[in-house]
């Protein structure tokens, strides 16, 4: 390992668990769009009258084929930024299982 490589190491941050990695496949083309939510920078905070704080993030996605149709999705998240609910228009999720298929 070089010194460059050390002074890198040093500089970049390690992977952390503070995002959320979404797939989508387009309901016009089919093409499957991966993004990620940063839990700690992309999140709106939502106070509710009852006292509850939630979380929630509204991403438009776009392919990098020619489609250009735009998959809006909605993720909302509890105080502790787990999800609990999200909704997709002009495509649908994509679990793991089907992805590797």
């Amino acid at each position: 390992m070089g010194l460059f490589d050390k002074i890198s190491k040093l500089l970049t941050s390690p992977e952390s668990d503070y995002s959320y990695h979404l797939v989508v496949k387009c309901n016009r083309c089919g093409e499957i769009i991966h993004s990620r939510v940063d839990l700690r920078n992309d999140l709106s905070i939502d106070y509710n009258d009852n006292g509850k704080t939630t979380y929630s993030c509204r991403k438009i996605l776009i392919g990098d084929s020619y489609c250009f149709q735009r998959v809006e999705v909605l993720l909302k998240f509890d105080k502790n930024r787990n999800l609990i609910d999200r909704q997709i228009t002009g495509g649908t999720f994509v679990d793991e299982q089907e992805q590797s298929t």
